[in-house]
């Protein structure tokens, strides 16, 4: 290996090794700075230990000035004038020593703080930077869907998004006539388990969810009305109380993102809660089907900056 070669080889992993400090630069500066506080916490009590002498020093000294002062055998020699700018040497002296004393705690302490300070500036940079990224790629895809709407229709994006396809599925159901049971093929709509990071199935998981689905409808209508008049009263409303009216959990994204309430209109969003309601079945472990709503909440993303 050459000497271009080996100076090659070493500026590319000088390279990396700036690449990743530049990376964890804010767990490095926020590490630095608690270790730093840390250790200027502990030069701070050690200097604390050592203070007494100078001030007993100090002391030694402004009594010995007093003491002088007050001599009237050397009131001639040492006048009051004199004993003035004795003391104000040694109050200088003192406050040099106690700052030479404590000098190395408050500068360790002091870049500590600047550490975690910059720290905290980088990663509210990111986060600006983050939130901006999202924004855009929120608007293009609600731009996106728009337009398969606009051409396809609501249905077919619905469809779409939440994987729902139609199945032929056979029901036991009964017959009106004879009042027995029977076998019935029905076509009906099947939602993929997963859904995305708002939208959310009200089924047997929620605590108010009911059997008889009618009931189901119209609570989800009489939650959403409320919803409505809490975004009107509040200007604002997360997809967390939502979730907390219907007996969902909540989620970590669910506690940053909802809607904003503009009287004048003038809003990014629609302006209005809507729980985006399709009453679909969803395949259980047992490979049978179920009946769900699915919901589709029309959030106008993240808002906590628009509060």
């Amino acid at each position: 290996m050459n000497k271009n070669e080996i100076v090659k080889k070493a500026s590319s992993a000088l390279g990396k090794v700036n690449i990743k400090l530049r990376k964890h630069s804010p767990e490095l500066l926020i590490a630095a700075g608690v270790v730093g506080t840390v250790v200027s916490t502990v030069l701070a009590c050690k200097a604390t230990t050592k203070l007494s002498t100078i001030l007993d020093e100090s002391k030694g000294n402004i009594e010995t000035i007093h003491k002088c002062e007050n001599d009237k055998e050397m009131e001639e020699r040492y006048s009051q004038e004199d004993a003035k700018k004795d003391l104000a040497i040694v109050y200088i002296q003192t406050g040099v020593k106690i700052a030479k004393l404590y000098a190395p705690a408050v500068v360790l302490g002091t870049i500590s703080i600047a550490g975690i300070v910059a720290s905290n500036n980088i990663l509210r940079k990111r986060n600006v930077a983050l939130a901006a990224a999202y924004a855009t790629v929120d608007k293009s895809f609600k731009e996106y869907r728009s337009r398969v709407v606009e051409r396809f229709g609501a249905d077919v994006d619905k469809e779409l998004r939440y994987n729902i396809k139609a199945k032929k599925i056979e029901e036991m159901i009964k017959d009106p006539e004879s009042g027995k049971e029977k076998k019935s093929k029905t076509t009906v709509n099947v939602a993929a388990p997963t859904v995305d990071d708002y939208a959310r199935f009200f089924d047997k998981t929620c605590r108010h969810y009911e059997e008889n689905m009618n009931y189901n409808l119209m609570l989800l209508r009489s939650q959403q009305q409320l919803a409505n008049d809490k975004l009107v009263a509040d200007g604002f409303l997360f997809l967390s109380d939502v979730y907390d009216m219907l007996g969902i959990t909540r989620t970590k994204m669910s506690q940053s993102v909802g809607w904003i309430y503009k009287p004048d209109g003038n809003s990014n969003g629609d302006n209005f809660v809507d729980f985006g309601v399709m009453v679909v079945k969803r395949e259980t472990e047992d490979g049978g089907y179920e009946d769900a709503i699915l919901m589709n909440f029309n959030v106008d993303g993240p808002i906590l900056d628009l509060i």
